[in-house]
């Protein structure tokens, strides 16, 4: 990592000994994120480990980690906050059977905390790191909704006031392209795409993440994905497809990826009917 600034080396050395493997571009990205307040945009394939790489920050930076999930129809009560209508009620019964007022049913005890509510609630002293996974599943209408929370990192929750973020929380967001995001929320992000591990890369992914296989297996393992990821597959290996192979293999008690071994574990790391019927095909220059 010549001419690479020392903190985005000490980064990336941190992440290695976590056992998560970064680039050097992608090292200074993460460090970027957790100094000047932007948000974090990666884009990649599923599988590249995108939402690794915030889980591996908040673990090397001694940050809490808040992740949330998206899909499709995703609204504000699910990511923010809602209230919990079963405990009102109870209190509201309770009332009635003491014959007192009912408590006030919009207190802190009846909030429900969703992820980005958690993340807004970090301490001065406690950093946050929140992942909001997957954003290309959400609808338009919840990106314009993270949009502007992101801006501000703030919200109005009518019955009890405004949370502010006490110390604005590194945020990771993670996208697999189903969709195109909009301008407006990438102008207002970092951006990095994560692209597919190299050979050497594999190998040391290999090596971290399943030490227990023996390092020939390993490399033959990291051949016969990089050649599978070549191929026109429907859906190509991510780094845990090589992992489970890898793993697998060893499991099995096998010496080297021979075309036996292949026949049983493949399922491992192809995931698609039709992409069997093409490695199977292709097995021997896959595992040549």
């Amino acid at each position: 990592m010549n001419g690479v600034p020392a903190e985005v080396r000490s980064l990336a050395e941190r992440l290695l000994a976590d056992g998560y493997v970064a680039d050097a571009p992608l090292a200074a990205a993460m460090h970027l994120a957790g100094t000047i307040g932007r948000a974090l945009l990666l884009e990649g394939e599923p599988g590249v480990g995108k939402s690794e790489a915030a889980r591996a920050y908040a673990q090397v930076t001694g940050a809490r980690f808040v992740r949330l999930q998206c899909y499709e129809g995703i609204d504000a009560s699910q990511a923010l906050y809602d209230w919990d209508y079963g405990k009102q009620l109870l209190a509201i019964r309770r009332a009635e059977a003491a014959g007192t007022t009912p408590p006030s049913l919009y207190a802190d005890e009846y909030l429900l905390r969703r992820p980005l509510l958690e993340a807004l609630e970090g301490t001065r002293d406690e950093p946050v790191v929140l992942l909001v996974d997957e954003i290309d599943r959400a609808d338009d209408e919840f990106e314009a909704f993270l949009l502007e929370l992101l801006q501000d990192f703030a919200v109005t929750i009518p019955e009890l006031g405004t949370v502010t973020a006490h110390r604005r929380p590194v945020v990771f967001l993670t996208s697999n392209r189903t969709r195109e995001l909009h301008d407006a929320l990438k102008r207002r992000c970092l951006y990095h795409w994560v692209a597919v591990p190299t050979i050497e890369q594999e190998r040391t992914i290999l090596r971290l993440r399943a030490p227990e296989v023996d390092e020939n297996l390993r490399d033959a393992v990291a051949r016969a994905v990089a050649r599978l990821r070549a191929l026109e597959l429907r859906k190509r290996p991510g780094t845990a497809e090589g992992i489970d192979w890898a793993r697998s293999l060893a499991a099995l008690g096998a010496a080297t990826l021979d075309a036996a071994a292949f026949d049983l574990t493949i399922g491992s790391v192809v995931k698609h009917a039709d992409d069997l019927e093409t490695v199977r095909a292709r097995r021997a220059e896959l595992i040549a």
